[in-house]
């Protein structure tokens, strides 16, 4: 496993981090407790050391809480990242814009009180807003909380995890200079976060947490027209009507610019993601064993060249499943 700088915060993380939202056994159908166990546990064998998890996903920070309980130390060296959804929906809040219906103050302590009961834990490295509307900068109460959490010991550093698919809807707070982090979309697909928002992380010394790296599993191969999910996991909604045929089709198209077969899918998308401006660690989903030790694999594997990122960077995809 290689290792990298969070931003200006003086963590180091292991580029693969491990994306804990498939733990919580809501819209991801098929995981136990105790195979989330294990998973972690091999994770954190082959050198994962970022666990990014959130209180909306079900029981999510309950099993990272247990897996870290049973390691040696308490998890010890094993830095944790977790979020703060909205009080309201955002769509729902009084004038569709208020940070004081979304996140005040109060709302921010208790969910972090309640993820830290959870997790086991007294203090989380990185709390994250799970969403966030630019024109709240400068309004409403969460940062003076923030500061007084930080103080408290309770959290180190503070982040955002943007919009789906809307990356500059965070370059105004970012450069106030209050984030530590940023966690965004960013794959083979999804490229848009480095027309502004990765340089200005790296401007401004943020450190950059790359999620849907695999694009919900779009860029491992496993989506093709036909495809299907157990009743009730939400990649039925995600890879709806035509979706696995349109997905089938980029996906060749990429295999028949690099020259490689499917197999070699996951790596080039890793690695794509991590070759991303000032990208510290690329979160992962990883409920099973075999998972696990692919991803990981990942940290032997040689960066992507010049001419390989720019093939690449030819198969950007201006598209939204989640919409």
């Amino acid at each position: 496993m290689r290792y990298r700088e969070l931003g200006r915060t003086g963590l180091t993380v292991s580029e693969i981090g491990y994306g804990a939202w498939g733990l919580g056994q809501g819209a991801w159908v098929g995981a136990d407790d105790d195979s989330g166990v294990r998973a972690l546990h091999r994770a954190v064998d082959l050198g994962v050391t970022f666990i990014d998890t959130a209180r909306a996903y079900d029981r999510s920070e309950r099993v990272v809480g247990r897996a870290l309980k049973a390691l040696p130390g308490g998890g010890d060296g094993i830095h944790v990242a977790t979020k703060v959804g909205p009080k309201v929906p955002v769509s729902l809040s009084p004038s569709g814009l208020d940070p004081m219906a979304a996140f005040p103050g109060s709302h921010l302590r208790e969910s972090l009180e309640t993820s830290l009961r959870e997790l086991g834990r007294d203090h989380v490295d990185l709390l994250q807003l799970h969403t966030w509307e630019d024109e709240w900068t400068g309004r409403g109460d969460w940062l003076e909380t923030v500061d007084a959490l930080k103080q408290e010991g309770k959290i180190r550093f503070f982040g955002i995890s943007v919009k789906d698919h809307q990356p500059e809807n965070v370059l105004a707070v970012l450069r106030t200079g209050v984030l530590d982090a940023v966690q965004v979309i960013y794959n083979i697909f999804e490229q848009a976060p480095a027309d502004a928002l990765l340089p200005a992380c790296e401007e401004h010394g943020v450190g950059v947490i790359g999620r849907v790296a695999l694009d919900e599993g779009a860029l491992t191969g496993a989506i093709r027209t036909g495809v299907t999910f157990p009743e009730g996991d939400w990649r039925n909604w995600y890879f709806r009507d035509d979706r696995p045929a349109q997905v089938e089709k980029r996906v060749a198209a990429i295999l028949a610019d690099l020259g490689t077969g499917i197999e070699e899918l996951p790596s080039l998308a890793l690695r794509f993601a991590l070759a991303g401006q000032a990208v510290s660690t690329v979160i992962v989903g990883m409920r099973s064993l075999a998972n696990v030790e692919r991803n990981a694999a990942i940290a032997d594997a040689p960066p992507l060249t010049g001419h390989e990122l720019s093939l690449l960077a030819g198969h950007r995809w201006a598209k939204n499943f989640y919409g």
